[in-house]
């Protein structure tokens, strides 16, 4: 408690599925409800400057969590609104901070960051040796200048911004939204409700060869606690599991743990996305003592069993099944 003691903290995208995570682990350290800010999206629009500037208002901390995301398809149909909302908001949260003598600016990245074809596990000196993968990269550019602008801003002003790259996240209170959602909680809902309709087969995008690593929220919400109050260095950090799965294998195991008995049609029409994503970790655990603990299997079983109980509140019209 004594690093965050009597601080004021500013959680951008605080009230959503990560946010709410960080949020919920600060109160549980002592942390004075008082102290933590979290603009609403609905009365607070990031992308203009002067709400910049009047959310981060005698602020000590910034964590910048705040960002629009979704899966393949999202990513094809907006690529221009990814890229200009990700970078406007990051850029001018950065900038505000910076005016306002913030004593620590923490920016979220993504693992879209990353190269399309990066020597697996991704190391962190590896995410400028190539260009990303298309269909995510208007995303995952407009969140790699925000490294950058950390970079030049610790070396010119010495300001105290550090740099998170974290792996696709799940959990309890992810996005289910055939929309927008990531490849988990869009598997989740296509097989739960193919059960319930006792339908024959699932379609699933893709070839299923892609490879993916997924971190718990809890576990990545802890990781950025523990970076905020320990880390104080330039270098970008991967947040992640250590562990790695190909696309097939997770719908075998989410149509395991759902209990549907049909088969799976895949789509063979649709991207893959990224070939292979896996991180080397070792970074986080040496700097800042972060390491996963929750069990891949069980965290997906947590996940489904949050989904069941609010399906009522939860379902959409059938989705893609994409993923980043």
């Amino acid at each position: 408690m004594t690093f965050w003691s009597d601080k004021k903290i500013l959680i951008t995208g605080g009230a959503g599925f990560f946010g709410s995570q960080v949020v919920n682990q600060l109160l549980e350290k002592g942390i004075l409800k008082e102290n933590i800010r979290i603009p609403r999206s609905k009365e607070i629009d990031l992308r203009k400057w002067e709400s910049c500037v009047q959310v981060v208002k005698d602020c000590d901390i910034v964590i910048h969590l705040a960002a629009k995301v979704g899966g393949i398809g999202f990513n094809q149909n907006f690529p221009g609104q990814l890229f200009y909302d990700n970078a406007i908001m990051g850029i001018q949260m950065i900038e505000a901070a910076r005016q306002e003598n913030v004593e620590k600016c923490v920016v979220v990245g993504t693992i879209c960051a990353y190269p399309k074809f990066t020597p697996v596990p991704f190391t962190e000196e590896n995410l400028w040796n190539g260009y990303p993968e298309e269909t995510n990269a208007p995303y995952g550019l407009a969140k790699k200048m925000l490294l950058v602008q950390s970079q030049a801003y610790r070396q010119e002003y010495g300001f105290n911004s550090i740099y998170l790259l974290p792996v696709n996240l799940y959990g309890p209170g992810d996005n289910f939204d055939p929309a927008s959602s990531h490849v988990i909680p869009a598997l989740i809902k296509k097989f739960t409700e193919a059960k319930r309709d006792n339908k024959s087969y699932v379609e699933v995008w893709g070839t299923g060869s892609a490879s993916r690593e997924f971190l718990y929220v809890d576990d990545a919400a802890r990781g950025i606690i523990l970076a905020t109050e320990h880390y104080n260095k330039p270098d970008p950090v991967n947040l992640g599991s250590g562990m790695e799965i190909t696309i097939r294998d997770l719908v075998n195991l989410i149509q395991e743990l759902t209990g549907f008995v049909g088969e799976n049609h895949w789509d063979t029409s649709k991207p893959d996305g990224q070939p292979k994503r896996s991180l080397d970790v070792s970074r986080a655990q040496k700097e800042f003592g972060f390491k996963a603990k929750m069990p891949f299997r069980e965290g997906l079983k947590q996940t489904i069993e949050w989904y069941k109980q609010h399906t009522a509140e939860a379902i959409q019209p059938q989705g893609s099944g994409n993923h980043c």
